[in-house]
C-alpha cells in the first residue's frame, strides 16, 4: 500500500510538471521575439536614371520625346523634369532634343517635333515609348521597321496632340503625360518597365570629384548667339544653370530653371544624309568627351553601353551625380567646347 502511493505521488509530480512546461512553451510562443519588436528600416526605392529618392513606382516605362529647339518654340515645356536630355543638330545649325521622362511626369511637354533616326536609337537605350509630330524617312522606316512602340502626332494632331494657338506651326504641338498614356493603352504598349539603373556617386564619392575648376562653360553648335549655349554653375545651389545665347533656360508653364547636374559633351561623326541638311550621326564607334560635375571639368572618353551615351575613364566608367543629366552632341569637341574664362567673360 506504502509503495503504491509512493508510485501514485510520483507520477502525479510528473504529471503537473509536464503541464506546467506546456503552458510555460505556450506562453513564450505568443510573446513575440526582442527581434521582432525592433523596427524594420525600409530601403528607400532610388530612381534609376535620377539617383534620387524615387517619389514614385521605379517600374515606370521611360517615354523619350523629340523636342523643338527653334528660337520660336522657346522657352519649352517640360524639360526641367526630364531626367536625361540628349541634344544633337537636327538640321543646319538647328539643334533638337530628346528628352528621357521616367522619374517625373509633366502635365505638358513640347513644342514636339519629328523624328531622327539617332534619337530612335537613343530611345531604345532605355527601352521607351518613342514621342514625336512627324519623321525623317530613315526614322519613319527605323519606327516601323523594328516595330517599336511609337506615339506621332501625325496621326493624333488634334486628339493626343494639340495646337497651341500662340505659336505658328510646327512649333506649337504639345503632348501631355496624360495622353501618352492613353495613347499607349490605345495601341496597348505597357506602361511598366523594369528599367536598368545608371551608376551614381555616394555623397562620400562627389565630396572627392576631382578635375579642373570650370564654373563656366561653353558649347557653341553655329556661330549665331541662339546656337551658342553657356553652362553657369551656381555654388549655392550646387547645381548647372543652363542658358541659350544670354537667355536662361526655363519651364515655359511655371518659369522654374532647368537645373542639371551633369553635363556631357561628347564628340561624334556627323554626316549629310540629303540637301535639306538632315545629318547621319554615329553613336556607336566611341570617343572623346568632356565632363562636368560640381564646378569641375575633365576629360573623359564615352562609350555606347547597350544604347546609352556613357562617359568613361581609363576603361572604368565614371560615375554620376544624383541629379538630371544634359548630354552634348557635337560633331568637333575642340570647337564647339570652350572656357568661358578663357573667353574673358
Amino acid at each position: 500500500m506504502k509503495r503504491t502511493l509512493i508510485l501514485f505521488t510520483m507520477l502525479f509530480f510528473v504529471f503537473i510538471t509536464a503541464c506546467t512546461n506546456e503552458k510555460e512553451k505556450e506562453k513564450t510562443n505568443d510573446e513575440p521575439s526582442s527581434s521582432e519588436n525592433q523596427p524594420v528600416e525600409k530601403e528607400t526605392a532610388v530612381s534609376p536614371l535620377t539617383g534620387n529618392a524615387a517619389t514614385g513606382s521605379i517600374d515606370s516605362r521611360p517615354i523619350a520625346v523629340t523636342i523643338n529647339n527653334h528660337p520660336k518654340a522657346r522657352p519649352q515645356s517640360g524639360l526641367n523634369k526630364a531626367d536625361i536630355v540628349y541634344e544633337a543638330l537636327a538640321e543646319g545649325t538647328i539643334t533638337r532634343f530628346l528628352a528621357i521622362y521616367q522619374s517625373e511626369k509633366p502635365k505638358i511637354i513640347g513644342p514636339v517635333r519629328s523624328a531622327r533616326e539617332y534619337f530612335v536609337d537613343l530611345s531604345k537605350g532605355y527601352e521607351a515609348i518613342y514621342i514625336s509630330h512627324g519623321w525623317s524617312p530613315t526614322a519613319k522606316e527605323m519606327l516601323e521597321s523594328e516595330h517599336l512602340d511609337y506615339l506621332n502626332g501625325l496621326f493624333y494632331d488634334g486628339t493626343l496632340f494639340w495646337r497651341d494657338s500662340t505659336r505658328k506651326a510646327p512649333h506649337n504641338s504639345y503632348i501631355s503625360f496624360e495622353n501618352v498614356v492613353k495613347g499607349a493603352k490605345e495601341n496597348g504598349y505597357s506602361m511598366t518597365k523594369e528599367v536598368a539603373p545608371l551608376p551614381f556617386l555616394s555623397d562620400e564619392e562627389i565630396s572627392g570629384i576631382s578635375g579642373e575648376e570650370m564654373l563656366e562653360a561653353v558649347v557653341s553648335y553655329g556661330s549665331k548667339p541662339e546656337w551658342r549655349i553657356k553652362y553657369v554653375f551656381d555654388q549655392q545651389l550646387g547645381r548647372y544653370k543652363r542658358y541659350s545665347g544670354d537667355e536662361l533656360t526655363i519651364d515655359r508653364e511655371t518659369e522654374e530653371p532647368v537645373l542639371l547636374d551633369n553635363i556631357f559633351i561628347v564628340q561624334t561623326d556627323h554626316r549629310f544624309l540629303d540637301d535639306y541638311g538632315r545629318r547621319t550621326i554615329d553613336l556607336n564607334s566611341g570617343g572623346e568627351g568632356i565632363l562636368l560635375q560640381k564646378g569641375m571639368m575633365k576629360r573623359v572618353d564615352w562609350k555606347n553601353v547597350n544604347g546609352r551615351i556613357l562617359p568613361y575613364e581609363n576603361e572604368e566608367q565614371v560615375k554620376l551625380v544624383p541629379g538630371h543629366t544634359w548630354i552634348n552632341i557635337v560633331p568637333d569637341l575642340d570647337k564647339a567646347f570652350q572656357n568661358s574664362a578663357e573667353k574673358g567673360e
